[in-house]
């Protein structure tokens, strides 16, 4: 077998495996459900604030623990836990994508991403209407 033969195979075999290795860091949306069979995995929920159950966000006890309850796109309703600040603006988020850890009945998680409703929606609706007439 020729050097330039080899060293392109071993080449192709390197981006393979790197290909490989991406591709199972890669995370999909989880439930709660599949998320409590995962227990102690870090996954990625998706779902809105509970807002008939209490936010609990106390800086002065505890500046670094907040808590609230989410119903997930599956309808199930758990409680989280984010060591962390309360984000700004957090109630008036319409969906939440939460990144963390099962723990019990627990969800912990490290990272929340809202979605805030877009301040120009009433905007556009104006906008809309004034180009119709």
């Amino acid at each position: 077998m020729k050097k330039t033969s080899l060293i392109l195979l071993i080449v192709i075999a390197v981006c393979v495996a790197g290909m490989v290795m991406l591709v199972g860091d890669f995370s999909t949306y989880e439930t709660f459900a599949t998320a409590k069979k995962k227990e102690g995995k870090e996954i990625h929920v998706i779902g809105a604030l509970d807002t008939a159950k209490a936010v609990v966000y106390d800086p002065a006890k505890d500046a670094n623990y907040f808590s609230f309850y989410m119903k997930d796109k599956s309808g199930e309703i758990t409680k989280v836990v984010f060591n962390g600040t309360r984000p700004t603006d957090f109630e008036k988020s319409t969906e939440l994508v939460l990144t963390g850890k099962m723990m019990g009945n627990e969800f912990h998680c490290s990272k929340i991403l809202m979605k805030c409703p877009s301040k120009y929606k009433e905007e556009q609706t104006a906008y809309s209407a004034s180009k119709e007439i």
